[in-house]
């Protein structure tokens, strides 16, 4: 703030001027003060900045992203379920037999019936008696198809091939077993791959 003085001449009425002393005050405008510069001694600003606007992202901006990344589709989750259960060696599925399990039956006979359980893709089985090719080269279907097999006193081994994996594999079948009074023995669905087997044991007393 400073002061100086300001000389004015006025006239009065009867024509005479007079010289008048006029004191004047100048206050200074007020000054902003300079911006202060931002440092950051660590990246700890730039990680509370992403913070926030990541929590500004609309609803429909993480719909979007949920949608393209991160989100098994159905046919992703089924390839994998498939990866666990089998392994795939060069492109084709590792070869596991199966066990059905052993029964004890005085009928003479047993009839079995088996289909694709899945969609069928041209898998195909040749059934075993003891070792012995007894129903050749079935071709599974949508439905069932029905088979007897004969039974020897003491052990019957019966096993089930599967001859290939279909077009789109591994080999989806589904078994039945009923002795000859028409009662289950056994039933079973799998997986299997080209040349495994399935077997089940009966017992005739």
């Amino acid at each position: 703030m400073f002061s100086f003085t300001v000389t004015a001449q006025i006239e009065n009425t009867k024509g005479k001027t007079k010289t008048v002393k006029i004191p004047l005050t100048i206050k200074p405008t007020k000054v902003d003060s300079k911006p202060e510069l931002l440092t950051f001694n660590s990246d700890e600003g730039f990680k509370n900045a992403k913070k926030i606007a990541d929590k500004k992202k609309s609803l429909s901006d993480i719909e979007r992203e949920l949608k393209y990344k991160g989100i098994i589709s159905n046919e992703t989750l089924a390839e994998e379920r498939m990866a666990k259960a089998f392994k795939i060696i060069n492109g084709r599925f590792k070869r596991v037999d199966q066990d059905l399990g052993s029964f004890r039956s005085d009928s003479k006979y047993v009839r079995i019936i088996c289909r694709d359980h899945q969609y069928p893709d041209g898998d195909r089985v040749t059934i075993y008696i003891n070792g012995i090719p007894a129903i050749y080269n079935i071709v599974l279907e949508q439905n069932y198809q029905e088979f007897k097999i004969p039974l020897v006193k003491g052990v019957n081994k019966i096993g089930i091939k599967a001859l290939n994996q279909g077009t789109s594999g591994p080999n989806t079948a589904a078994f039945k077993v009923y002795d000859d009074a028409g009662s289950l023995i056994s039933a079973n669905e799998w997986n299997l791959a080209t040349g495994a087997v399935a077997t089940l044991l009966i017992v005739k007393e």
